[in-house]
Order: C-alpha cells, then sequence, then structure tokens
C-alpha cells in the first residue's frame, strides 16, 4: 500500500469556493491511482484555503506527471465555478511534484494538469501521453480562443460579443469590477451634478475648464494647467508625455516645410544657424502625415476638424527641446503659413494648440489602442492558442495577459461602438478613427515596438532629460536579462529554438493574425535563434508592461487641462497669421460636453481600477523549478532598484515622470 498526500490550494475572492464534489486521479509513469474524492467533513475548498488529503494506491506509481480533477455535483447545489490555484502531490518517497492551475473550473468537468516543469515538446518525445496531452491542451484553447477579424486592415482579435460572455479566466475579478464601475459612475455623476453633460456652449473662460473635476487634480495636472503655453513644456510633451515615442532627429528640412534661416534667426540665437544646427544634430521633427486625408465629424451640429502638421523643434544649449515652426498642413502655400515663436502670442498658441490635437489623434488611435491594446491582444491570444501551459514560453508570458483581453472587448464593444465616446468628444468620431488606425496599421513596424532599435532609428539616444527613454531601457534591459535567463535553461542551441514547432507556430500566427502577414513590419514570421527568440519575448513583456504604461497612465495628467490636449477643434486651421485672438481661441476649443465626455473617461482609465500586479509580481507560481525562481528574484531586485532610483530623481525634478516606476507598472494591459 502507498499513500500520497494531496494538497489543493483553492484562490482568492468570495466567488473562488465550490460546493461541487471533486474528485482526483493522479497518473504516474508506471500506474495511475483510482478516482478519489477529495472530502473533509466541513466545508472544503473555502477561498485562500489550502486542503490536504490522502489517496492510498495498491502500489507506487512512479513519477507522477499527470493529475485529472473531476469537477462533478454534490447534493442538491447548482452548478458552480471554482477557482483552483494549484495541487501539489507527495509521494510515499518524499518526492513533491508541483501542478499549476490558476484557472476557473467552470460546471461540471474533468481538468488534467502537467506536473509544473517547464518542458518543450522536444522534451516529451519519449512520453506518447504526454505529447497527447499537449496536442489535446491545444485543440481545446483553439476552439475556446477563436480568431475574427474586427474590421479589415486591423489586426484580428478575439471573437466576443461582450464582456458577459467571456470565460472566467480572462475577465475581471470581482474587486477590479467593482472599483471600475464605482470610479465611472462616480465621474459622470459628478460631472451631471455641475451641470457639463448637457451644456454644447463653448468655455466662455479659460480658467472655467479647471471646475471640470475638483477631486481629481494632481501635481502634474496642476503644472500642465500653469505651464501649458510656455515653449519648453510643448517641447518637453514630446519626451515625457503620453506619445514620447515620435520625436526624431532632423537632419534635413522636408522639402514641403520650407523653413528658412530668417525665420528661425531670432530662436536660435547669434553665432548659430539652422543648417549648423542640422547638422550638429540639434534640430527634430514631429511629423503627423499619417492624419491627412482622416475624415471629421460633427458634435452638437458644428463640424469638427483635424490637422495634418509638422513642427520643428531645437534643443537649446541649456538642454531643453523648443518649437521652432509650425505648420499646420502638408502642403506649403500661402494659405499654410509657418507659424514662429515671435508671431503674436494667440497665434502662436493657437498653432500649438493644433499640433496638440493632431498629438492627441495620433496617440490615442495608433501608439494607444493599436500598439499597445490590440498587439497586445494578439500576443495574448498566440500564447493562450499555440503554447501549452508547460511550455517554458507560457509560463513566461502568462503574467503579462491578465485581463488584457477583457479590456480590450470591453473597448470594442462599448468604447468604439457607434455612439461611443468618439462620436461624442473626438473630431474623428468613430469613422475617422477606423481609418486612422488601420493608416497606422500599414506604418507600424518591428524596429518601433524594440525600445531600443526605435531609439536609434529615431536619432534620440543622447536628448537630455528624456525620462521615458532612461526609464524604459533600465526596464528593456532588466527584462531582456530575465527572458535571457529563463530561454537558456530550457533551450541549449539555436536548433532546438528552430525544432520547437510550437514555437513557430505561436510566432507565425503572430506575424498572420497580428501583422496581417506584411512582410515590411519586419516582424518575424519564424525564430532561427535564441537572441532572437529572447528579443522578440522581451519585446512582447516590454509592450505588455512599460510601454502601456507609458502612453496610458499620464493621460488624465496632461489632457484635464484641455487646451494642453484637445480631442477635437470646432473652427478650421488658421490660413493666415495676425487674426488670432483669446475669444477666437476659445470659439475654436472643445464645446463644454465634448469635454467633459473625453475627461469622464480619461479620468477612469488612466489608473488602475484595484486588484494590482506591478511588474515583476508573480504570485501565481507557473515556474516550479528552483533555477526559474531564482531568476525571478533577481528580475524583481533589479526592478526594486530601478524604482528607488526613479523615485529619487523625481524628488529633483520640477514635474516628476512617475510612469516608468516599475511599482506603478502593470504586468499586462489591464484598463
Amino acid at each position: 500500500m502507498a499513500t500520497y498526500v494531496v494538497q489543493v490550494t483553492t484562490g482568492q475572492g468570495l466567488a473562488a469556493s465550490t460546493c461541487s464534489a471533486i474528485s482526483i486521479t493522479l497518473v504516474g509513469v508506471q500506474a495511475e491511482s483510482p478516482k478519489q474524492r477529495l472530502d473533509h467533513q466541513g466545508k472544503d475548498f473555502a477561498p485562500g484555503s489550502v486542503d490536504v488529503y490522502q489517496v492510498p494506491c495498491t502500489r507506487s506509481l512512479g513519477p507522477i506527471v499527470l493529475i485529472r480533477l473531476y469537477k462533478e455535483p454534490y447534493s442538491f447545489f447548482p452548478s458552480d465555478s471554482w477557482l483552483c490555484d494549484c495541487v501539489q502531490v507527495t509521494s510515499p518517497e518524499g518526492a513533491t511534484y508541483h501542478f499549476p492551475c490558476y484557472q476557473w473550473i467552470e460546471g461540471y468537468r474533468t481538468v488534467e494538469l502537467r506536473e509544473g516543469a517547464a518542458k518543450t515538446a522536444a522534451d516529451d518525445a519519449q512520453h506518447p501521453l504526454l505529447l497527447q496531452h499537449r496536442q489535446e491542451e491545444l485543440r481545446a484553447r483553439q476552439e475556446a480562443y477563436r480568431w475574427k477579424e474586427y474590421l479589415p486592415g486591423w489586426p484580428r482579435c478575439l471573437d466576443a460579443e461582450s464582456v458577459d460572455k467571456l470565460n472566467s479566466d480572462i475577465k475581471y475579478s470581482m474587486t477590479k469590477s467593482t472599483i471600475f464601475t464605482l470610479r465611472t459612475i462616480k465621474t459622470e455623476l459628478e460631472l451631471k451634478l455641475k451641470g457639463f453633460s448637457l451644456c454644447a456652449a463653448s468655455w466662455e473662460k479659460l480658467d472655467d475648464i479647471q471646475k471640470i473635476f475638483w477631486c481629481s487634480r494632481t501635481p502634474i495636472s496642476e503644472y500642465v494647467s500653469e505651464h501649458w503655453q510656455e515653449d519648453a513644456f510643448f517641447g518637453y510633451q514630446f519626451l515625457n508625455g503620453v506619445n514620447p515615442v515620435l520625436i526624431r532627429k532632423c537632419t534635413e528640412l522636408p522639402e514641403n516645410f520650407p523653413v528658412t534661416q530668417e525665420m528661425v534667426a531670432g530662436s536660435l540665437g547669434k553665432g548659430t544657424t539652422l543648417r549648423d544646427e542640422l547638422k550638429r544634430g540639434n534640430i527634430f521633427l514631429t511629423d503627423y502625415r499619417i492624419m491627412e486625408g482622416i475624415p471629421t465629424t460633427q458634435l452638437n451640429g458644428k463640424q469638427q476638424y483635424v490637422a495634418a502638421p509638422l513642427c520643428l523643434l531645437y534643443l537649446t544649449p541649456a538642454g531643453q527641446i523648443v518649437p521652432l515652426a509650425i505648420q499646420l498642413s502638408q502642403r506649403p502655400g500661402p494659405d499654410s503659413p509657418i507659424f514662429l515663436p515671435s508671431d503674436p502670442e494667440w497665434d502662436w498658441t493657437l498653432a500649438k494648440i493644433w499640433v496638440r490635437l493632431a498629438n492627441f489623434q495620433v496617440h490615442e488611435v495608433n501608439t494607444h489602442l493599436l500598439e499597445a491594446h490590440f498587439l497586445c491582444e494578439v500576443y495574448c491570444l498566440a500564447t493562450l492558442r499555440q503554447l501549452p501551459m508547460c511550455h517554458p514560453a507560457y509560463k513566461l508570458l502568462i503574467p503579462h495577459t491578465r485581463y488584457t483581453l477583457h479590456i480590450n472587448t470591453l473597448v470594442r464593444t462599448n468604447l468604439i461602438q457607434p455612439g461611443g465616446i468618439l462620436d461624442k468628444a473626438s473630431a474623428t468620431g468613430r469613422h475617422g478613427m477606423l481609418k486612422l488606425l488601420a493608416k497606422g496599421m500599414e506604418n507600424v513596424t518591428y524596429e518601433s515596438l524594440c525600445l531600443p532599435d526605435d531609439l536609434e532609428a529615431r536619432g534620440v539616444t543622447s536628448l537630455p532629460q528624456y525620462y521615458y527613454r532612461d526609464d524604459g531601457l533600465r526596464i528593456w534591459t532588466a527584462v531582456e536579462s530575465f527572458v535571457s535567463g529563463i530561454i537558456h535553461l530550457y533551450y541549449k542551441r539555436d536548433a532546438a529554438v528552430q525544432d520547437d514547432s510550437e514555437l513557430q507556430a505561436w510566432v507565425a500566427e503572430i506575424f498572420a493574425e497580428g501583422f496581417l502577414g506584411r512582410k515590411s513590419s519586419g516582424v518575424p514570421s519564424t525564430l532561427q535563434t535564441m537572441a532572437e527568440l529572447i528579443k522578440f519575448l522581451t519585446m512582447i513583456i516590454y509592450c505588455s508592461s512599460a510601454r502601456h504604461a507609458a502612453v496610458n497612465s499620464g493621460q488624465f495628467d496632461f489632457a484635464a487641462w484641455m487646451p494642453n490636449s484637445p480631442a477635437t477643434l470646432k473652427a478650421p486651421p488658421p490660413t493666415t497669421k495676425g487674426t488670432a485672438t483669446l475669444q477666437s481661441v476659445l470659439d475654436t476649443l472643445p464645446a463644454v460636453n465634448a469635454t467633459c465626455a473625453l475627461l469622464s473617461l480619461l479620468a477612469v482609465v488612466s489608473y488602475e481600477p484595484g486588484d494590482l500586479r506591478p511588474l515583476g509580481y508573480y504570485p501565481d507560481q507557473h515556474f516550479t523549478e528552483e533555477e526559474p525562481k531564482q531568476l525571478i528574484a533577481t528580475f524583481q531586485a533589479c526592478l526594486a532598484e530601478i524604482s528607488k532610483e526613479i523615485r529619487q530623481r523625481n524628488k529633483s525634478l520640477p514635474i516628476s515622470y512617475p510612469y516608468l516606476d516599475p511599482a506603478e507598472v502593470q504586468n499586462s494591459v489591464s484598463i
């Protein structure tokens, strides 16, 4: 007689427990146990509990490779869901086997769990039972998580009608859902009580914009409202605002942007010329060509407008980035003047507002929704569909997929539906936004998603006070080191990567479904070396965590003062100089209700609503061996040091840059 000790851990949360009958079968390499009910007197499987049972067998089973958990009806209790975290089995010989689960077992069904050691298909080559388990697991997942085309030219996405139809494993927890809902209700109620939500008029005074959210102000939003007209702060935002990925070095002026030395001489100062500064690498450009031809909508019965500006920037001897010249269209001419800092105050201010409008559109649609949300959904879906739970890449990536499918389904079924926030607050409306994202898909590249490559390509590796770059590179390096350690544990040579059919199916699916098979994107469709695999995994983890935080978490901070980041403008771009006044600016800015509709959303989505898991925090122990656990501990220590350094630096800054503090960065795209 051999007796095995089984330890079952139930997840946290009020709804995590079950009243169903739970039984188990242990499958060893020599034999398997009879099915045995796991039952004590009193309540089993309470939330957060660790229940211990004995499973007697007539003989030793050998090393345990699989377990089967049976969830079946019990007495009169109705069908329910059970959050099983993990199962641990101790053999009579003292060997301990770990079986990660971390999933909801819904209704009545049987779940097979692999022993927790990470294994590639090659590692299971001599075990037909384990190979069969891998194949059956992936078939079930591919049935549960199907691709669909939301729109032509967009990345493919999860086939789901609403968040209510999602599997519990990918839905928000009750805590997160409750906090999210309450915060939404609070912001909407505040605006209704103040009478802003239904007011279609223009703002009468700039100071009135401060009245939108008395209780939601932040030190950064206050700084923005005080400094938004300053050229130095305008330039600062291209480095450390919510869209810090556009600015690039300009070594030769574009043909369609005829800025002359005479125009900018006063801004450059004595002893230098525009030609000199171009050669020295001190001139930079943001080009919003992608906005050309994007249709606009009507709000409150009035036509709205966008522009496709070019903005030339100068790195001053004092180390500040300031605007030199702005052209509000891609076609120079008498009706498209070049605005300069030497122009009258409101002419120059209005030109900068038009640039900020274009920046808002490109940021929200392409930098944020496309690159941070929808592409990360592709990585998530491919991981679920092509990598079994025991695969080392699955174990590495699964913490960085948490809640991504939920929030993106919510975006598609609410945010970007006809009549949604885009049709209430944005110049493009839904129709224009759909076209802008499709254009963004034509331009996104692997290089732009890999931070070190992107910085080098944009020529911004040596720009001073570029905290997004500095903090991002620290995190990228930490992630890359962690990923490299994991990969070298499980792959000893490049051929092992090439021969891993699951891995190759995974990257091929990302290329086909996410990047639509576009070779010009530079995204790999196969992986030939360990170095290529490490880089690809690093990109996915960085984009799913740090990059999303950088382009999401500051949205309310920088947009709460609406003139700094308008979503629409209701007068066309100026075609002459010398006509702008404070009143004409007020008449151009969004109406009160459009302003409030957008800010009520940003006040909710800029902050994580509870149930937080910062970067590197992995409470679900998918890796069970000691070596990866040690690598995780090293990774966490590195992130803690980065966090300490960032917080120390921020104490001395006039405006802090907290968005890439690892303690504030979420593991995944979850809001």
